[in-house]
């Protein structure tokens, strides 16, 4: 009878070991836990890890605050994967941040002198965040907001935020939406779209910082960027 119990109990805990087993994360071909995204943003908003793949292995990730890129692992000249994007490895490190990694950008991008500007003969008073200036939307500008996110396909990514009017001193209510597709020639597409209720001023972009070495502790004082335009 004793023996039995020890075989049964011997039996149960292979059982819970091999369930523990199973039950492993896995973390992303950049090395991020999405577990680590898990969380609140505001007591009110969960956060995620997103994650985009083509078929050539290529891996994109993005989270919900600011609509940030956290990694992009593409294959070098000599086919190894790289992390070619700065980022964090978990969602805590990126509320109350005051750096615009991998970020929307918005309501806009660069400085607004004086913190000010005239549209249609009326004045708007912006927050101030640069000195003087208002600098990428101000100090509570879209890198700190939160962007609801859908998936509809592994390689496609929609975020979306509503600015209300007002929102740092700027006039309009502005639906966004920024659309990321990752192409299969290992491109990543940004598509921007906003529509108002009122006139108001746009320029919405992205803040990734690039290091195309895929080591962030090499210079990047020797890439050569070439825009065809």
């Amino acid at each position: 009878m004793k023996k039995n119990l020890f075989a049964l109990l011997a039996l149960t805990l292979l059982i819970v070991a091999c369930g523990k087993k199973e039950q492993v994360e896995q973390t992303t071909v950049s090395g991020l836990l999405p577990s680590k995204f898990e969380g609140m943003f505001e007591e009110k908003d969960s956060t995620h890890l997103y994650v985009m793949k083509n078929a050539n292995g290529v891996e994109v990730c993005v989270t919900n605050i600011g609509g940030r890129i956290v990694s992009i692992m593409v294959p070098d000249k000599e086919g190894a994967m790289k992390d070619v994007v700065l980022g964090f490895d978990n969602i805590e490190n990126y509320k109350g941040i005051g750096t615009n990694f991998g970020a929307i950008i918005g309501r806009y991008g660069n400085r607004i002198a004086g913190g000010k500007f005239e549209l249609y003969r009326v004045s708007y008073e912006l927050r101030k965040n640069n000195g003087n200036n208002s600098l990428h939307g101000g100090p509570r500008g879209f890198h700190t907001q939160y962007f609801n996110i859908e998936q509809p396909d592994s390689q496609k990514l929609v975020c979306k935020y509503f600015s209300k009017t007002g929102e740092e001193g700027f006039p309009g209510n502005l639906n966004v939406t920024v659309s990321y597709t990752l192409t299969n020639d290992n491109a990543l597409d940004i598509a921007y779209e906003a529509t108002t209720d009122r006139p108001t001023v746009v320029n919405l972009t992205n803040h990734s910082y690039f290091n195309l070495s895929g080591d962030p502790n090499n210079t990047i004082l020797d890439h050569i960027l070439t825009m065809d335009c």
